[in-house]
């Protein structure tokens, strides 16, 4: 064997460098996967069945024999397809590879490819270990700030506006595919599994790390549309200092207006309806007489008043335990503006 084996961390440095190969069957790899790993799976997911079966059930030989049998005409085309994605994205033929606990699959996949004349490194361990590490990175960060303020603050534009500026952000609600609210998932890809955002999360904050910054994220509930941020990382979160955005509510509504207004009308009221339990009958109804009539802005308004009276009691919770809270008065929604304020809070 002269293939290498690497550990998660030198792979995570390697990102974008060389091509990360998860020769896991597609099912695996939809679930979740190393974030910007290729697929090109040993076994479809039904013959990863086959085989398991002959594992459990006959022999670890007649097992081997059967990924044989459907490995044997597959290795043509794998070289191929490595040997393509290499030349397409990459200056060298050096490949990392893994399957799920760095056995079998990972092994005969790296010795075809380094009999080819790849060099090769295969992850100690596969996606399980790299599971493992990823669990662990939401514990290690202390040095966070949170930008805080009601629905309509524009929070995520000042996200952008201070990676702009140089400061080390997290975009949670970006890797989540939602921006939080019953709204939240309009006009966005469908999120990720829990176990992907996970995946995805641990990279930026291993990456992130290294800048020796404070980190900035978005005040959020633990829940972001179906994921939840890991408990870890948001008790640091939750205890961390914060920075509350005050915004008139008019300059809000204006913002929430442009932003969600542009969006399909019937797509609106199906959401309004969905939260009509806790919105209550007569505002529901309000509501949507609003949307169907066109009057988007009055529409909102009631939205939007139901949704401070929500972040409210969430924030008289969570005050409760912020290391600091400083309020930053603001005249309008611009991230521009308010990221000179925050820095001559914080510098």
């Amino acid at each position: 064997m002269s293939y290498l084996p690497i550990d998660i961390e030198d792979m995570v440095s390697f990102s974008g460098q060389t091509p990360i190969i998860d020769v896991r069957s597609p099912a695996e790899y939809a679930h979740a996967r190393i974030p910007g790993a290729i697929n090109l799976p040993l076994f479809t997911d039904e013959e990863r069945a086959v085989v398991g079966t002959a594992y459990k059930q006959e022999s670890r030989e007649v097992a081997i024999k059967l990924g044989l049998d459907y490995f044997g005409p597959k290795m043509r085309k794998m070289v191929e397809d490595v040997e393509s994605i290499c030349k397409k994205h990459y200056l060298e033929k050096t490949i990392i590879i893994h399957c799920w606990r760095g056995g079998m699959r990972s092994g005969a996949v790296a010795w075809l490819l380094d009999l080819y004349g790849f060099k090769v490194y295969v992850i100690n361990g596969g996606y399980k270990a790299f599971r493992k590490w990823g669990l662990e990175q939401f514990g290690k960060i202390n040095d966070i700030k949170v930008i805080g303020g009601y629905t309509g603050s524009g929070k995520t534009f000042l996200l952008h506006e201070l990676e702009k500026q140089g400061e080390v952000v997290i975009n949670l609600e970006g890797l989540a595919s939602h921006k939080g609210s019953a709204f939240g998932n309009i006009g966005l890809p469908d999120q990720p599994s829990q176990e992907m955002f996970e995946n995805m999360l641990a990279i930026e904050l291993y990456q992130k790390t290294t800048f020796k910054k404070p980190i900035w994220v978005e005040d959020e509930s633990q829940r972001i549309g179906a994921i939840n941020i890991p408990s870890d990382f948001y008790q640091k979160m939750s205890t961390a200092p914060s920075f509350f955005l005050e915004i008139p509510f008019e300059e809000r509504l204006d913002f929430i207006v442009q932003e969600y207004g542009v969006h399909d009308k019937q797509k609106l009221i199906d959401t309004i309806l969905r939260i009509q339990k806790r919105l209550g009958g007569l505002e529901t109804k309000n509501a949507v007489n609003y949307m169907n009539e066109d009057n988007i802005r009055e529409s909102f308004r009631i939205l939007l008043k139901y949704y401070d009276r929500f972040y409210l009691k969430s924030l008289k919770k969570k005050n409760d335990l912020y290391r600091q809270v400083t309020y930053i008065q603001c005249e309008r929604v611009g991230a521009k503006e308010i990221v000179g304020k925050l820095m001559d809070i914080t510098l």
